[in-house]
């Protein structure tokens, strides 16, 4: 017979994604000085952070 999943695992997973889906992968290119070539920076935020980071310099 089947294990059965317990009520509250289920509500544990889909708190997690959830909450999940606050988050963004954000690449940002940089281009540098010496070479002119760009370089990109990756990073995984909240989704109320974004223009924060893509402000910095």
């Amino acid at each position: 017979m089947a294990k059965a999943s317990s009520k509250n695992a289920k509500v544990k997973d889909l708190k997690a994604s959830a909450e999940a889906k606050n988050y963004t992968k954000v690449i940002k290119a940089i281009r540098s000085p010496k070479t002119g070539a760009y370089t990109f920076k990756e990073q995984i935020l909240h989704k109320d952070k974004i223009k924060d980071f893509l402000a910095q310099k």
